[in-house]
């Protein structure tokens, strides 16, 4: 499960190392160098290993076609590529994302329990607020 946030930077060719807590769950857990990486507004980087990113599409298949579902696809297949990690251990964000993001420099990469959310550190500090509790027991 990915959890926390680990700061890194995103390299003048659009590539960003996973931070090593984060890589040694894509290794004991997913044992991937295959990931989905997409948005579904054009600004939140998503990185999904291909498991759960399948997982996410099947679910998908089994919708009824309408407006929402096809506007969820249109989203993450514009935006979306299938990345392999580089020799060094980097993903590249595809560029008509990362040019409309902006994704460059100083970024967070969140653990979001089965996919990483990439933003800039900026963007993520501006909009946080205060969590409210949940209802699940501790």
């Amino acid at each position: 499960m990915f959890r926390g946030n680990c700061p890194t930077r995103v390299d003048e060719k659009g590539r960003v190392k996973l931070p090593v807590d984060h890589r040694k769950t894509v290794d004991t857990v997913y044992g991937t160098t295959t990931f989905y990486v997409t948005s579904r507004d054009g600004k939140v980087v998503e990185i999904w290993p291909m498991k759960e990113w399948e997982a996410i599409e099947a679910q998908v298949g089994e919708l009824p076609e309408g407006d929402e579902k096809n506007n969820f696809l249109n989203a993450v297949n514009y935006w979306g590529q299938v990345v392999e990690f580089d020799s060094a251990g980097r993903l590249l964000i595809p560029q008509l994302l990362r040019e409309n993001s902006e994704m460059s420099g100083d970024v967070a990469v969140i653990g979001m329990q089965k996919y990483l959310k990439v933003d800039l550190d900026s963007r993520i500090k501006a909009g946080l607020r205060p969590v409210q509790p949940l209802p699940i027991k501790a």
